[in-house]
C-alpha cells in the first residue's frame, strides 16, 4: 500500500493503492464513476472494486450515498475499507467472488435484486487472449477464465433490481462481447466511445443500460481525452476534477483532516490492461 494516498477528483477523494507496477486506479475509474448519476438514497454497487476507487468516488460526489464495494481479493478489500475510512465515507465492503455460484454470492451478501445501480470494470482479457503479467495482482485484475465476461454480467444482472441501471467500461474492441453479454438482459443501451486523441481509434467504450428494458440502443458522441498538446480536453479535465457538465463542483466532501491544499491534481494513471 502506498504511504501517501493518491488524489482523484481534484483532491475530493484520497486513495491508498498498491505499489506502482501493479494495477492502479486512474482515468478508467474516474470515467466509470462519472457514468451514472446516483442520488443519496440509491443502493449503488461497485463490482470488482479493487481499492474502492469507483464506488468511493461516487460517494465523494454524492454526500449521503452509501456504496457497496465488492472485491474478491481480501487484501484489496481491506485497502478499500481503509480508503473509505480515510475519506469519511460509510461504505459496505464485501469480499466476494463475482464468478462464484449463486449460493456462494448470496452467502457473501450479493442477494438478488438488491441494488439500484451497478458500476463495473471487469477484467479486460480472458485467458489466452494476451500475455499474462508476472505480477499476481496485476494478472488477477486484468485476466479471468474464458467465458467469464458473460458470467460477470450475469451476476451484475442478478443483483440489480428490475429497472436498475448498469454502467460498464471496457476495451473498445470488446464491444461485441459486451453486447452479447447484455443481450436479453438489458435494454436502452447507450454506448460512448473514448478516444485518447481526436482522429485516433477508440480505446475504451462506456456503456449504460437498464435491466429488463426494451428501449433501443443509442450511440453517443465520443469522449476525447487529450488535445494535440497532450493535456486533457476541457471535458476530460472537468470529469477528472469532479465537475458537473456546467463545470460547477459536483459535490464537495472532505476527508477527515483534509484541507483544500492537500492535493491539487487528478490521478491520470491507468495504464492499459495487459
Amino acid at each position: 500500500m502506498t504511504n501517501t494516498p493518491d488524489a482523484l477528483l481534484d483532491g475530493l477523494l484520497r486513495l491508498h493503492q498498491p505499489p506502482r507496477g501493479t494495477h492502479r486506479a486512474g482515468t478508467d475509474a474516474v470515467l466509470l464513476a462519472r457514468l451514472l448519476v446516483p442520488a443519496a438514497g440509491d443502493r449503488l454497487c461497485d463490482v470488482g472494486a479493487g481499492t474502492g476507487a469507483v464506488g468511493l468516488a461516487c460517494a465523494a460526489l454524492v454526500p449521503g450515498l452509501r456504496p457497496t464495494l465488492v472485491e474478491r481479493d481480501p487484501d484489496l478489500a481491506a485497502m478499500a475499507q481503509v480508503n473509505a475510512a480515510l475519506n469519511g465515507i460509510d461504505a459496505e465492503v464485501l469480499t466476494a467472488d463475482v464468478l462464484a455460484s449463486a449460493a456462494e454470492r448470496r452467502a457473501a451478501g450479493l442477494r438478488p435484486d438488491r441494488f439500484d445501480m451497478v458500476l463495473t470494470n471487469p477484467p479486460f482479457f480472458e485467458a489466452g487472449m494476451h500475455r499474462v503479467s508476472p505480477q499476481p495482482g496485476r494478472a488477477s485484475a486484468h485476466t479471468f477464465p474464458a467465458g467469464s465476461l458473460d458470467a460477470w454480467i450475469r451476476t451484475c444482472t442478478a443483483i440489480l433490481r428490475p429497472g436498475g441501471q448498469i454502467g460498464l467500461i471496457h476495451r473498445a474492441d470488446a464491444l461485441p462481447a459486451c453486447l452479447d453479454a447484455f443481450r436479453s438482459r438489458f435494454g436502452g443501451l447507450a454506448i460512448r466511445p473514448v478516444h485518447a486523441q481526436a482522429g485516433a481509434p477508440a480505446i475504451r467504450v462506456l456503456i449504460t443500460a437498464t435491466k429488463g428494458s426494451r428501449a433501443a440502443l443509442s450511440l453517443l458522441p465520443p469522449l476525447v481525452l487529450h488535445g494535440r498538446d497532450g493535456a486533457f480536453t476541457p471535458e476530460a479535465e472537468a470529469l477528472h476534477r469532479g465537475l458537473s457538465p456546467g463545470f460547477e463542483k459536483a459535490g464537495p466532501r472532505k476527508g477527515p483532516g483534509q484541507s483544500p491544499g492537500d492535493v491539487s491534481r487528478p490521478c491520470p494513471e491507468d495504464p492499459p490492461k495487459g
